[in-house]
This record gives structure tokens, sequence and C-alpha cells, in this order.
């Protein structure tokens, strides 16, 4: 049996050092009391920002100030959280984090309605005269396009008093799933025991003996339905926070209200799905090729993740892994390249899992932190893939916060899947380029595949199961364990296809995505992946100029709407024609393994 190793086990060299943001708990104490000591500052601007151009200037500056502090306090305590869930001080420390962000959010809140009552051309005339406050100009116009949604002072502080409670669903839903839920072990065909957990599960179902896949698969996800009723209210009332608050700011919905921020018109959302519904028969056309090559009578959702290509073990270690992500990034220069090597020289990745780890895999940190790294590595091809995915993140943080002011730092959730799915795919061209082997290139073209399985069509399916939840909330329906496992059971039927067994099982899977709880993410996951393809596209076909474009794309940071940032580095989002075009390599991709196959 593989044991999973306690936090204490794991060697320094493996652990992100968070030192560089704080050296001790006594350190974060400091900040947590200055970030106090600063709200009364706040107060001294109330009813006073359209005084002068000056004063304005003054108080965007300490929002800044104050927020830079928080953003450390905050990040700090919840990495720190996420590296040993059951830790109880940790967990205090993230627990202490949340409350101060909320008391900082009502503090601040008089900030948006206090400049919409300003008149344009008083805000124009400031901009016009105070050359340092024009900084803020991008930021100031985007609050005057928010004016419909802006309530009252009053409502806009009783709004932000209420974010802490707004946080509870995903908040149970954690705790549950990652400190709480116990998967314990199965057997495999030998009767060896192997653990089961978040972290080693996708190992789990790569492993080629089936017994051990349907029990592993059986264990989670029926655990999950053994808490489908708790998991079913916190979804419920995540959805209906979204909806109180949709309803609340006078969106038309929950989607519109998603997509504001970026600017992006629900159509782009719309059109993804829609693309994707024409494309289906590609995807049970891939199905129906792992039913025919796996030789089973009865395909079933733990039979998509084992490679369809026999003997080809493509094991990298994590020590392997850091030298292919160089060379697979080198592409796109020697200053790209030197980020990522600092990356792993200066230990901002933490990387192997532990008792307690947070699942799955993220890069994080402030404006002024190193851009850290969260892995679950387990010597795979899929650890190698995500890795230069987070590596995307986090190379992303360093150029927009090297280029831009804080105000403009953090780029938006849109553009953010770019850049990791960009170093995806140039890793894929790299290893498809120098395999010699007829069964590693069909062992590489089935990874693709299944990425785009899982990217393109899954992300897409998840998409539109949040569409069709919200939209039972918003027209008066109930989110019930049952309604949820038919929604989702559905879904699975629609997109797998005829040759999919749905197992009662796999009607579970919804409780158990934690990005259900940031409403209305994933389906940038999707649209990042096809604007990343056509991206990466120039970039290998026009070399410098391409390069220099994407660069200026990852510095730009939130200064201009996402859809500008993408149209000035090539690619145009608001079209559904690179949803198209990725589906097209989709199709490519198939055919050439359909015919190796033939071959073989």
């Amino acid at each position: 049996m593989t044991a999973i190793k306690k936090r204490s086990e794991i060697e320094t060299a493996y652990q992100w050092n968070l030192g560089t943001m704080y050296q001790s708990n006594e350190e974060w104490e400091r900040d947590y009391q200055k970030a106090q000591e600063m709200f009364p500052q706040v107060e001294a601007f109330k009813g006073r920002l359209g005084e002068s151009s000056a004063t304005l200037l003054a108080a965007l500056r300490l929002q800044d100030e104050i927020a830079q502090v928080l953003e450390n306090v905050y990040v700090y305590a919840n990495m720190n959280s996420h590296t040993d869930t059951a830790n109880s001080a940790n967990q205090a420390l993230a627990d202490r984090s949340n409350t101060l962000m909320a008391k900082a959010m009502s503090s601040l809140s008089f900030y948006k309605p206090e400049i919409l009552e300003l008149p344009a051309e008083t805000l124009e005339q400031f901009l016009k005269e105070n050359e340092d406050l024009r900084v803020y100009g991008t930021f100031l116009q985007r609050l005057m396009d928010e004016k419909e949604h802006v309530l009252s002072p009053e409502l806009e502080d009783l709004l932000a008093r209420t974010s802490e409670l707004a946080d509870a669903p995903d908040t149970i839903f954690s705790m549950l799933t990652n400190a709480d839920l116990e998967f314990g072990t199965v057997e495999d065909s030998q009767g060896n025991e192997h653990a089961v957990s978040e972290g080693m599960y996708r190992l789990l179902l790569e492993n080629r003996d089936r017994v051990l896949r349907e029990n592993a698969f059986k264990r989670l996800f029926g655990t999950y339905g053994k808490f489908r009723n708790t998991l079913s209210a916190a979804y419920s009332a995540n959805v209906k926070k979204d909806v109180f608050y949709a309803q609340a700011k006078k969106y038309n919905s929950s989607l519109e209200m998603s997509l504001f921020p970026d600017n992006v018109p629900t159509d782009v959302y719309n059109n993804l799905i829609a693309a994707v519904h024409e494309n289906l028969d590609t995807m049970h056309r891939y199905v129906a090729l792992r039913k025919k090559v796996l030789k089973v009578d009865d395909l079933h959702y733990y039979d998509l993740f084992v490679p369809m290509v026999e003997n080809v073990e493509m094991s990298v270690t994590y020590e392997e892994a850091k030298e292919k992500s160089l060379t697979a990034l080198a592409p796109l220069g020697d200053e790209y390249v030197s980020v990522v090597k600092r990356s792993f020289d200066e230990n901002w990745i933490d990387v192997y899992p532990n008792q307690g780890k947070r699942s799955g895999a993220y890069s994080w940190g402030s404006y002024s932190s190193s851009p850290f790294i969260l892995m679950n590595y387990n010597d795979s091809l899929d650890s190698l893939f995500t890795l230069v995915h987070e590596l995307g993140h986090s190379v992303h943080s360093y150029y927009s916060h090297k280029d831009q002011p804080y105000v403009y730092g953090n780029y938006t959730i849109f553009v953010a899947e770019v850049a990791s799915t960009l170093n995806e795919n140039l890793l894929l061209e790299k290893l498809l380029a120098e395999t010699t082997d007829k069964q590693q290139r069909m062992y590489l073209l089935n990874h693709s595949l299944d990425q785009f399985r899982s990217t393109m069509f899954r992300q897409t399916m998840f998409a539109e199961f949040e569409k069709i939840c919200h939209a039972t909330i918003e027209e008066g329906g109930a989110l019930t364990a049952d309604v949820l496992r038919e929604i989702y059971g559905d879904l699975n039927k629609k997109y797998y296809g005829p040759d999919l067994v749905i197992d009662d099982e796999l009607h579970n899977e919804w409780s158990r995505i934690p990005h259900f709880y940031n409403s209305f993410y994933v389906y940038k996951y999707a649209t990042g992946f096809a604007a990343a393809i056509a991206l990466g596209r120039q970039i290998m076909g026009e070399g410098a100029p391409a390069v220099e474009r994407y660069l200026n794309f990852l510095s730009g940071g939130s200064s201009k709407d996402p859809l500008d940032l993408l149209k000035g580095a090539g690619v145009d989002m608001s079209s559904p024609q690179p949803i198209h075009d990725a589906l097209q390599v989709f199709k490519e991709r198939l055919a050439e393994l359909e015919q190796l196959m033939l071959e073989a």
C-alpha cells in the first residue's frame, strides 16, 4: 500500500518558501494589526472623495496600500492552511484573515457609491488637472461603467458586511471535502491495497488494472454520494447567493453579473456551449474509439483516463519535469525561460502531496510576493503537463506585477487560462516533434485528445451545468440532490454519447468540483484553451514578432479589457471561430490516432 506522507516528512527542497512573505507568524501578526490600524484613516475620507483631485488621489492610494497589506495577510494565511487543512493553527489564521478581509470591504464600501455620485465632468476635470491621478483613469472609467449596478452607500455597506456569510458555502464544502472526508483504501486485482484521496485519484484512474480503477472510482464518488444532501445544500446556497447579489445589483442574470467585470458579453459564454454542441459527434467518435481499443463490452467513466496505448510508460520524475519544462518553453525566449528557472531555484513550488494537503494544483501569491505554485506531483505525464500549466500562470503573474502598477497588476480570470494552456501546447508539440517511436506518438496523441476532452468538452459541460443550475433558481426552482444528479446525468449522456455507461456514482461528480463555488469560472478554461492554440501556432510559425506580442499580453495585467488584450496578442475571442478552430485540431489529431491504431 502506498502511504501518503505527513507534511513533516516532505523535504524542504520540495516545499514552497513562504518565508519570503513572512518569516514567522509574529511578522504576520504585525501586518494584521497594521491593516486594522489603517481602517480609521479610511473613515477620514468619508464624504470627501469629490472634494478635490488631491483628496481623491490620496484616498485611492490609501485603498491600494491597505489592499496590499491585506493581500499579503490573506494569501499567506490561506496558503499555509492549504498545505495541511487539518492543522487548526493554520486554519485559525485563515479564518482571521477572512474576517479581516470582510472588515476591509465594509470599511471601503463607500468608495464606489461616492465616486459614482460625482458628475462625469468633475472626474474629467480631476484627471485633466492632476497628472498623478491619471494612472487611475481606466479604473475610474470602469467604475463609471458599473454605475447602474452600484447601490447607495448604506446598501453597499450592508452587502459588504455579508461577504463573510457569502463565503460560507465554499468554506463548508472545502472543510468537508478536504479535512473531514476520508476515502480509506481499495484493492487492486491482486489484492494489494491502495490509499484513495483526491490527490491520488487521477493516478489510480490511469492505472491499467481495471479492478483498481473501478474500485477507486466507486469509493471516491460513492463517498461523495453519501454526503450528497449536505453537499447539495451547500451548492444550492452558493447559487442562491449568486442570484441574490445579481438581483440586488440589478443585473439581468447571475451569468451577466459574473461576466461583467471582464466586460465579456454573455454571447461569448453561450457561443462556447453552442460551438461545442456542434462538435459533439467528434467527442462521441473519440469515446467509441476508446471502447474499441480497450476491448471492453461496456465503457465506464473509470475507463476514460487510462492511456489507450499499451507498453508505453512515460513516467516523469519531478527533476526530469523541470528540465523538460525549460526546453519546451524555449520558443518563448530566454527572458521567459529565466523566470521559469527562478521558480525552481527559489522554491516557488510546493511539489508533493502530503496528509491534509489541499488537492489539485494552483498558482497564487500577492502583488509583492513570488507567484507560488501548489502541486500534488506524482511522476506522471499528467503531472508534467500540470507543472507547465501552473508555470504559465506564475510567469503571467510575474510579468503583470513587474510591469503594471498595483491597480492593474492582477489580470482577469478570463485571460488567466491562456498562458497556462499555451505552455501545455508548447510542451505537447515539443514531445511530438522529438519522438520517433510510433507507440510514443500514439500515446502523446492520446494524451492530447484527453486534454481536449477534459478542457474543451468537460469544462464546457461544467459551464452548461452551472448555467442550468443558476437558471433553475432564477426561475423559482430548487436544487435538491436528486435534481442536481438528474441535471448532471443528462449532461454526461449528451456530451459522452451512447458508448459510455453512466454509472449511478457518476451522477455524484458535481458534488466534488470546487470550481463550482467560484461560479461561471470554468468556461474560461475552454476559451483560454482555444486562444492558447491560436497563439501557440503563431509563436511557432512567426517566431520573434509573435513572442513580442505575447509578452506584451502577459505584461498587460488588467490595464485593458481581456478581449482587447487578446486581440493585441493576435486572437479575437469575441468570435466563436477560435473555438471551432481548436475543435478542428481535435478532429485532426483524432483522425491521426485512428489511422495509427488501424496500422498497429
